[in-house]
């Protein structure tokens, strides 16, 4: 199983009821033998330029895991979906998964060490 990022532009016209949508795409993901490691909803944003007369689309960011003949069936699945713009999938860079794991790493421990002053603070102002 390799590593890849999945980029979906939903038409617009889904915002108030996108989990259909949705659920057909993790349905593909997981009949094609992948597993979904994160998920990232981005929202609405508007398009560089319009597509198929849209001028904003539902940015949605998959990071899965998927055998070696997936990326190819669940991209001709999505290129004939009607709530589908637009897509990409593309193999994930591993230095790219470091630099997030050691930025997250980082944010928990600026995170602890000010939960950690903030109580040093006070029991300081109980004394």
């Amino acid at each position: 199983m390799k590593d890849y990022e999945l980029s979906i532009l939903f038409h617009p016209d889904l915002e108030m009821n996108l989990d259909p949508a949705l659920d057909k795409v993790k349905k593909l993901i997981e009949t094609s033998g992948g597993k979904i490691v994160k998920e990232e909803p981005e929202g609405k944003k508007r398009l560089c330029y319009p597509i198929d007369g849209n001028e904003f689309a539902l940015y949605y960011f998959f990071d899965v895991s998927l055998p070696t003949a997936a990326p190819a069936k669940i991209s001709n699945t999505l290129g004939i979906t009607d709530e589908v713009i637009r897509y990409l999938i593309v193999k994930a860079d591993p230095r790219r998964a470091k630099a997030v794991a050691a930025k997250e790493a980082r944010e928990a421990e600026e995170a602890k060490t000010a939960s950690e002053e903030e109580s040093k603070v006070t029991k300081e102002e109980e004394a």
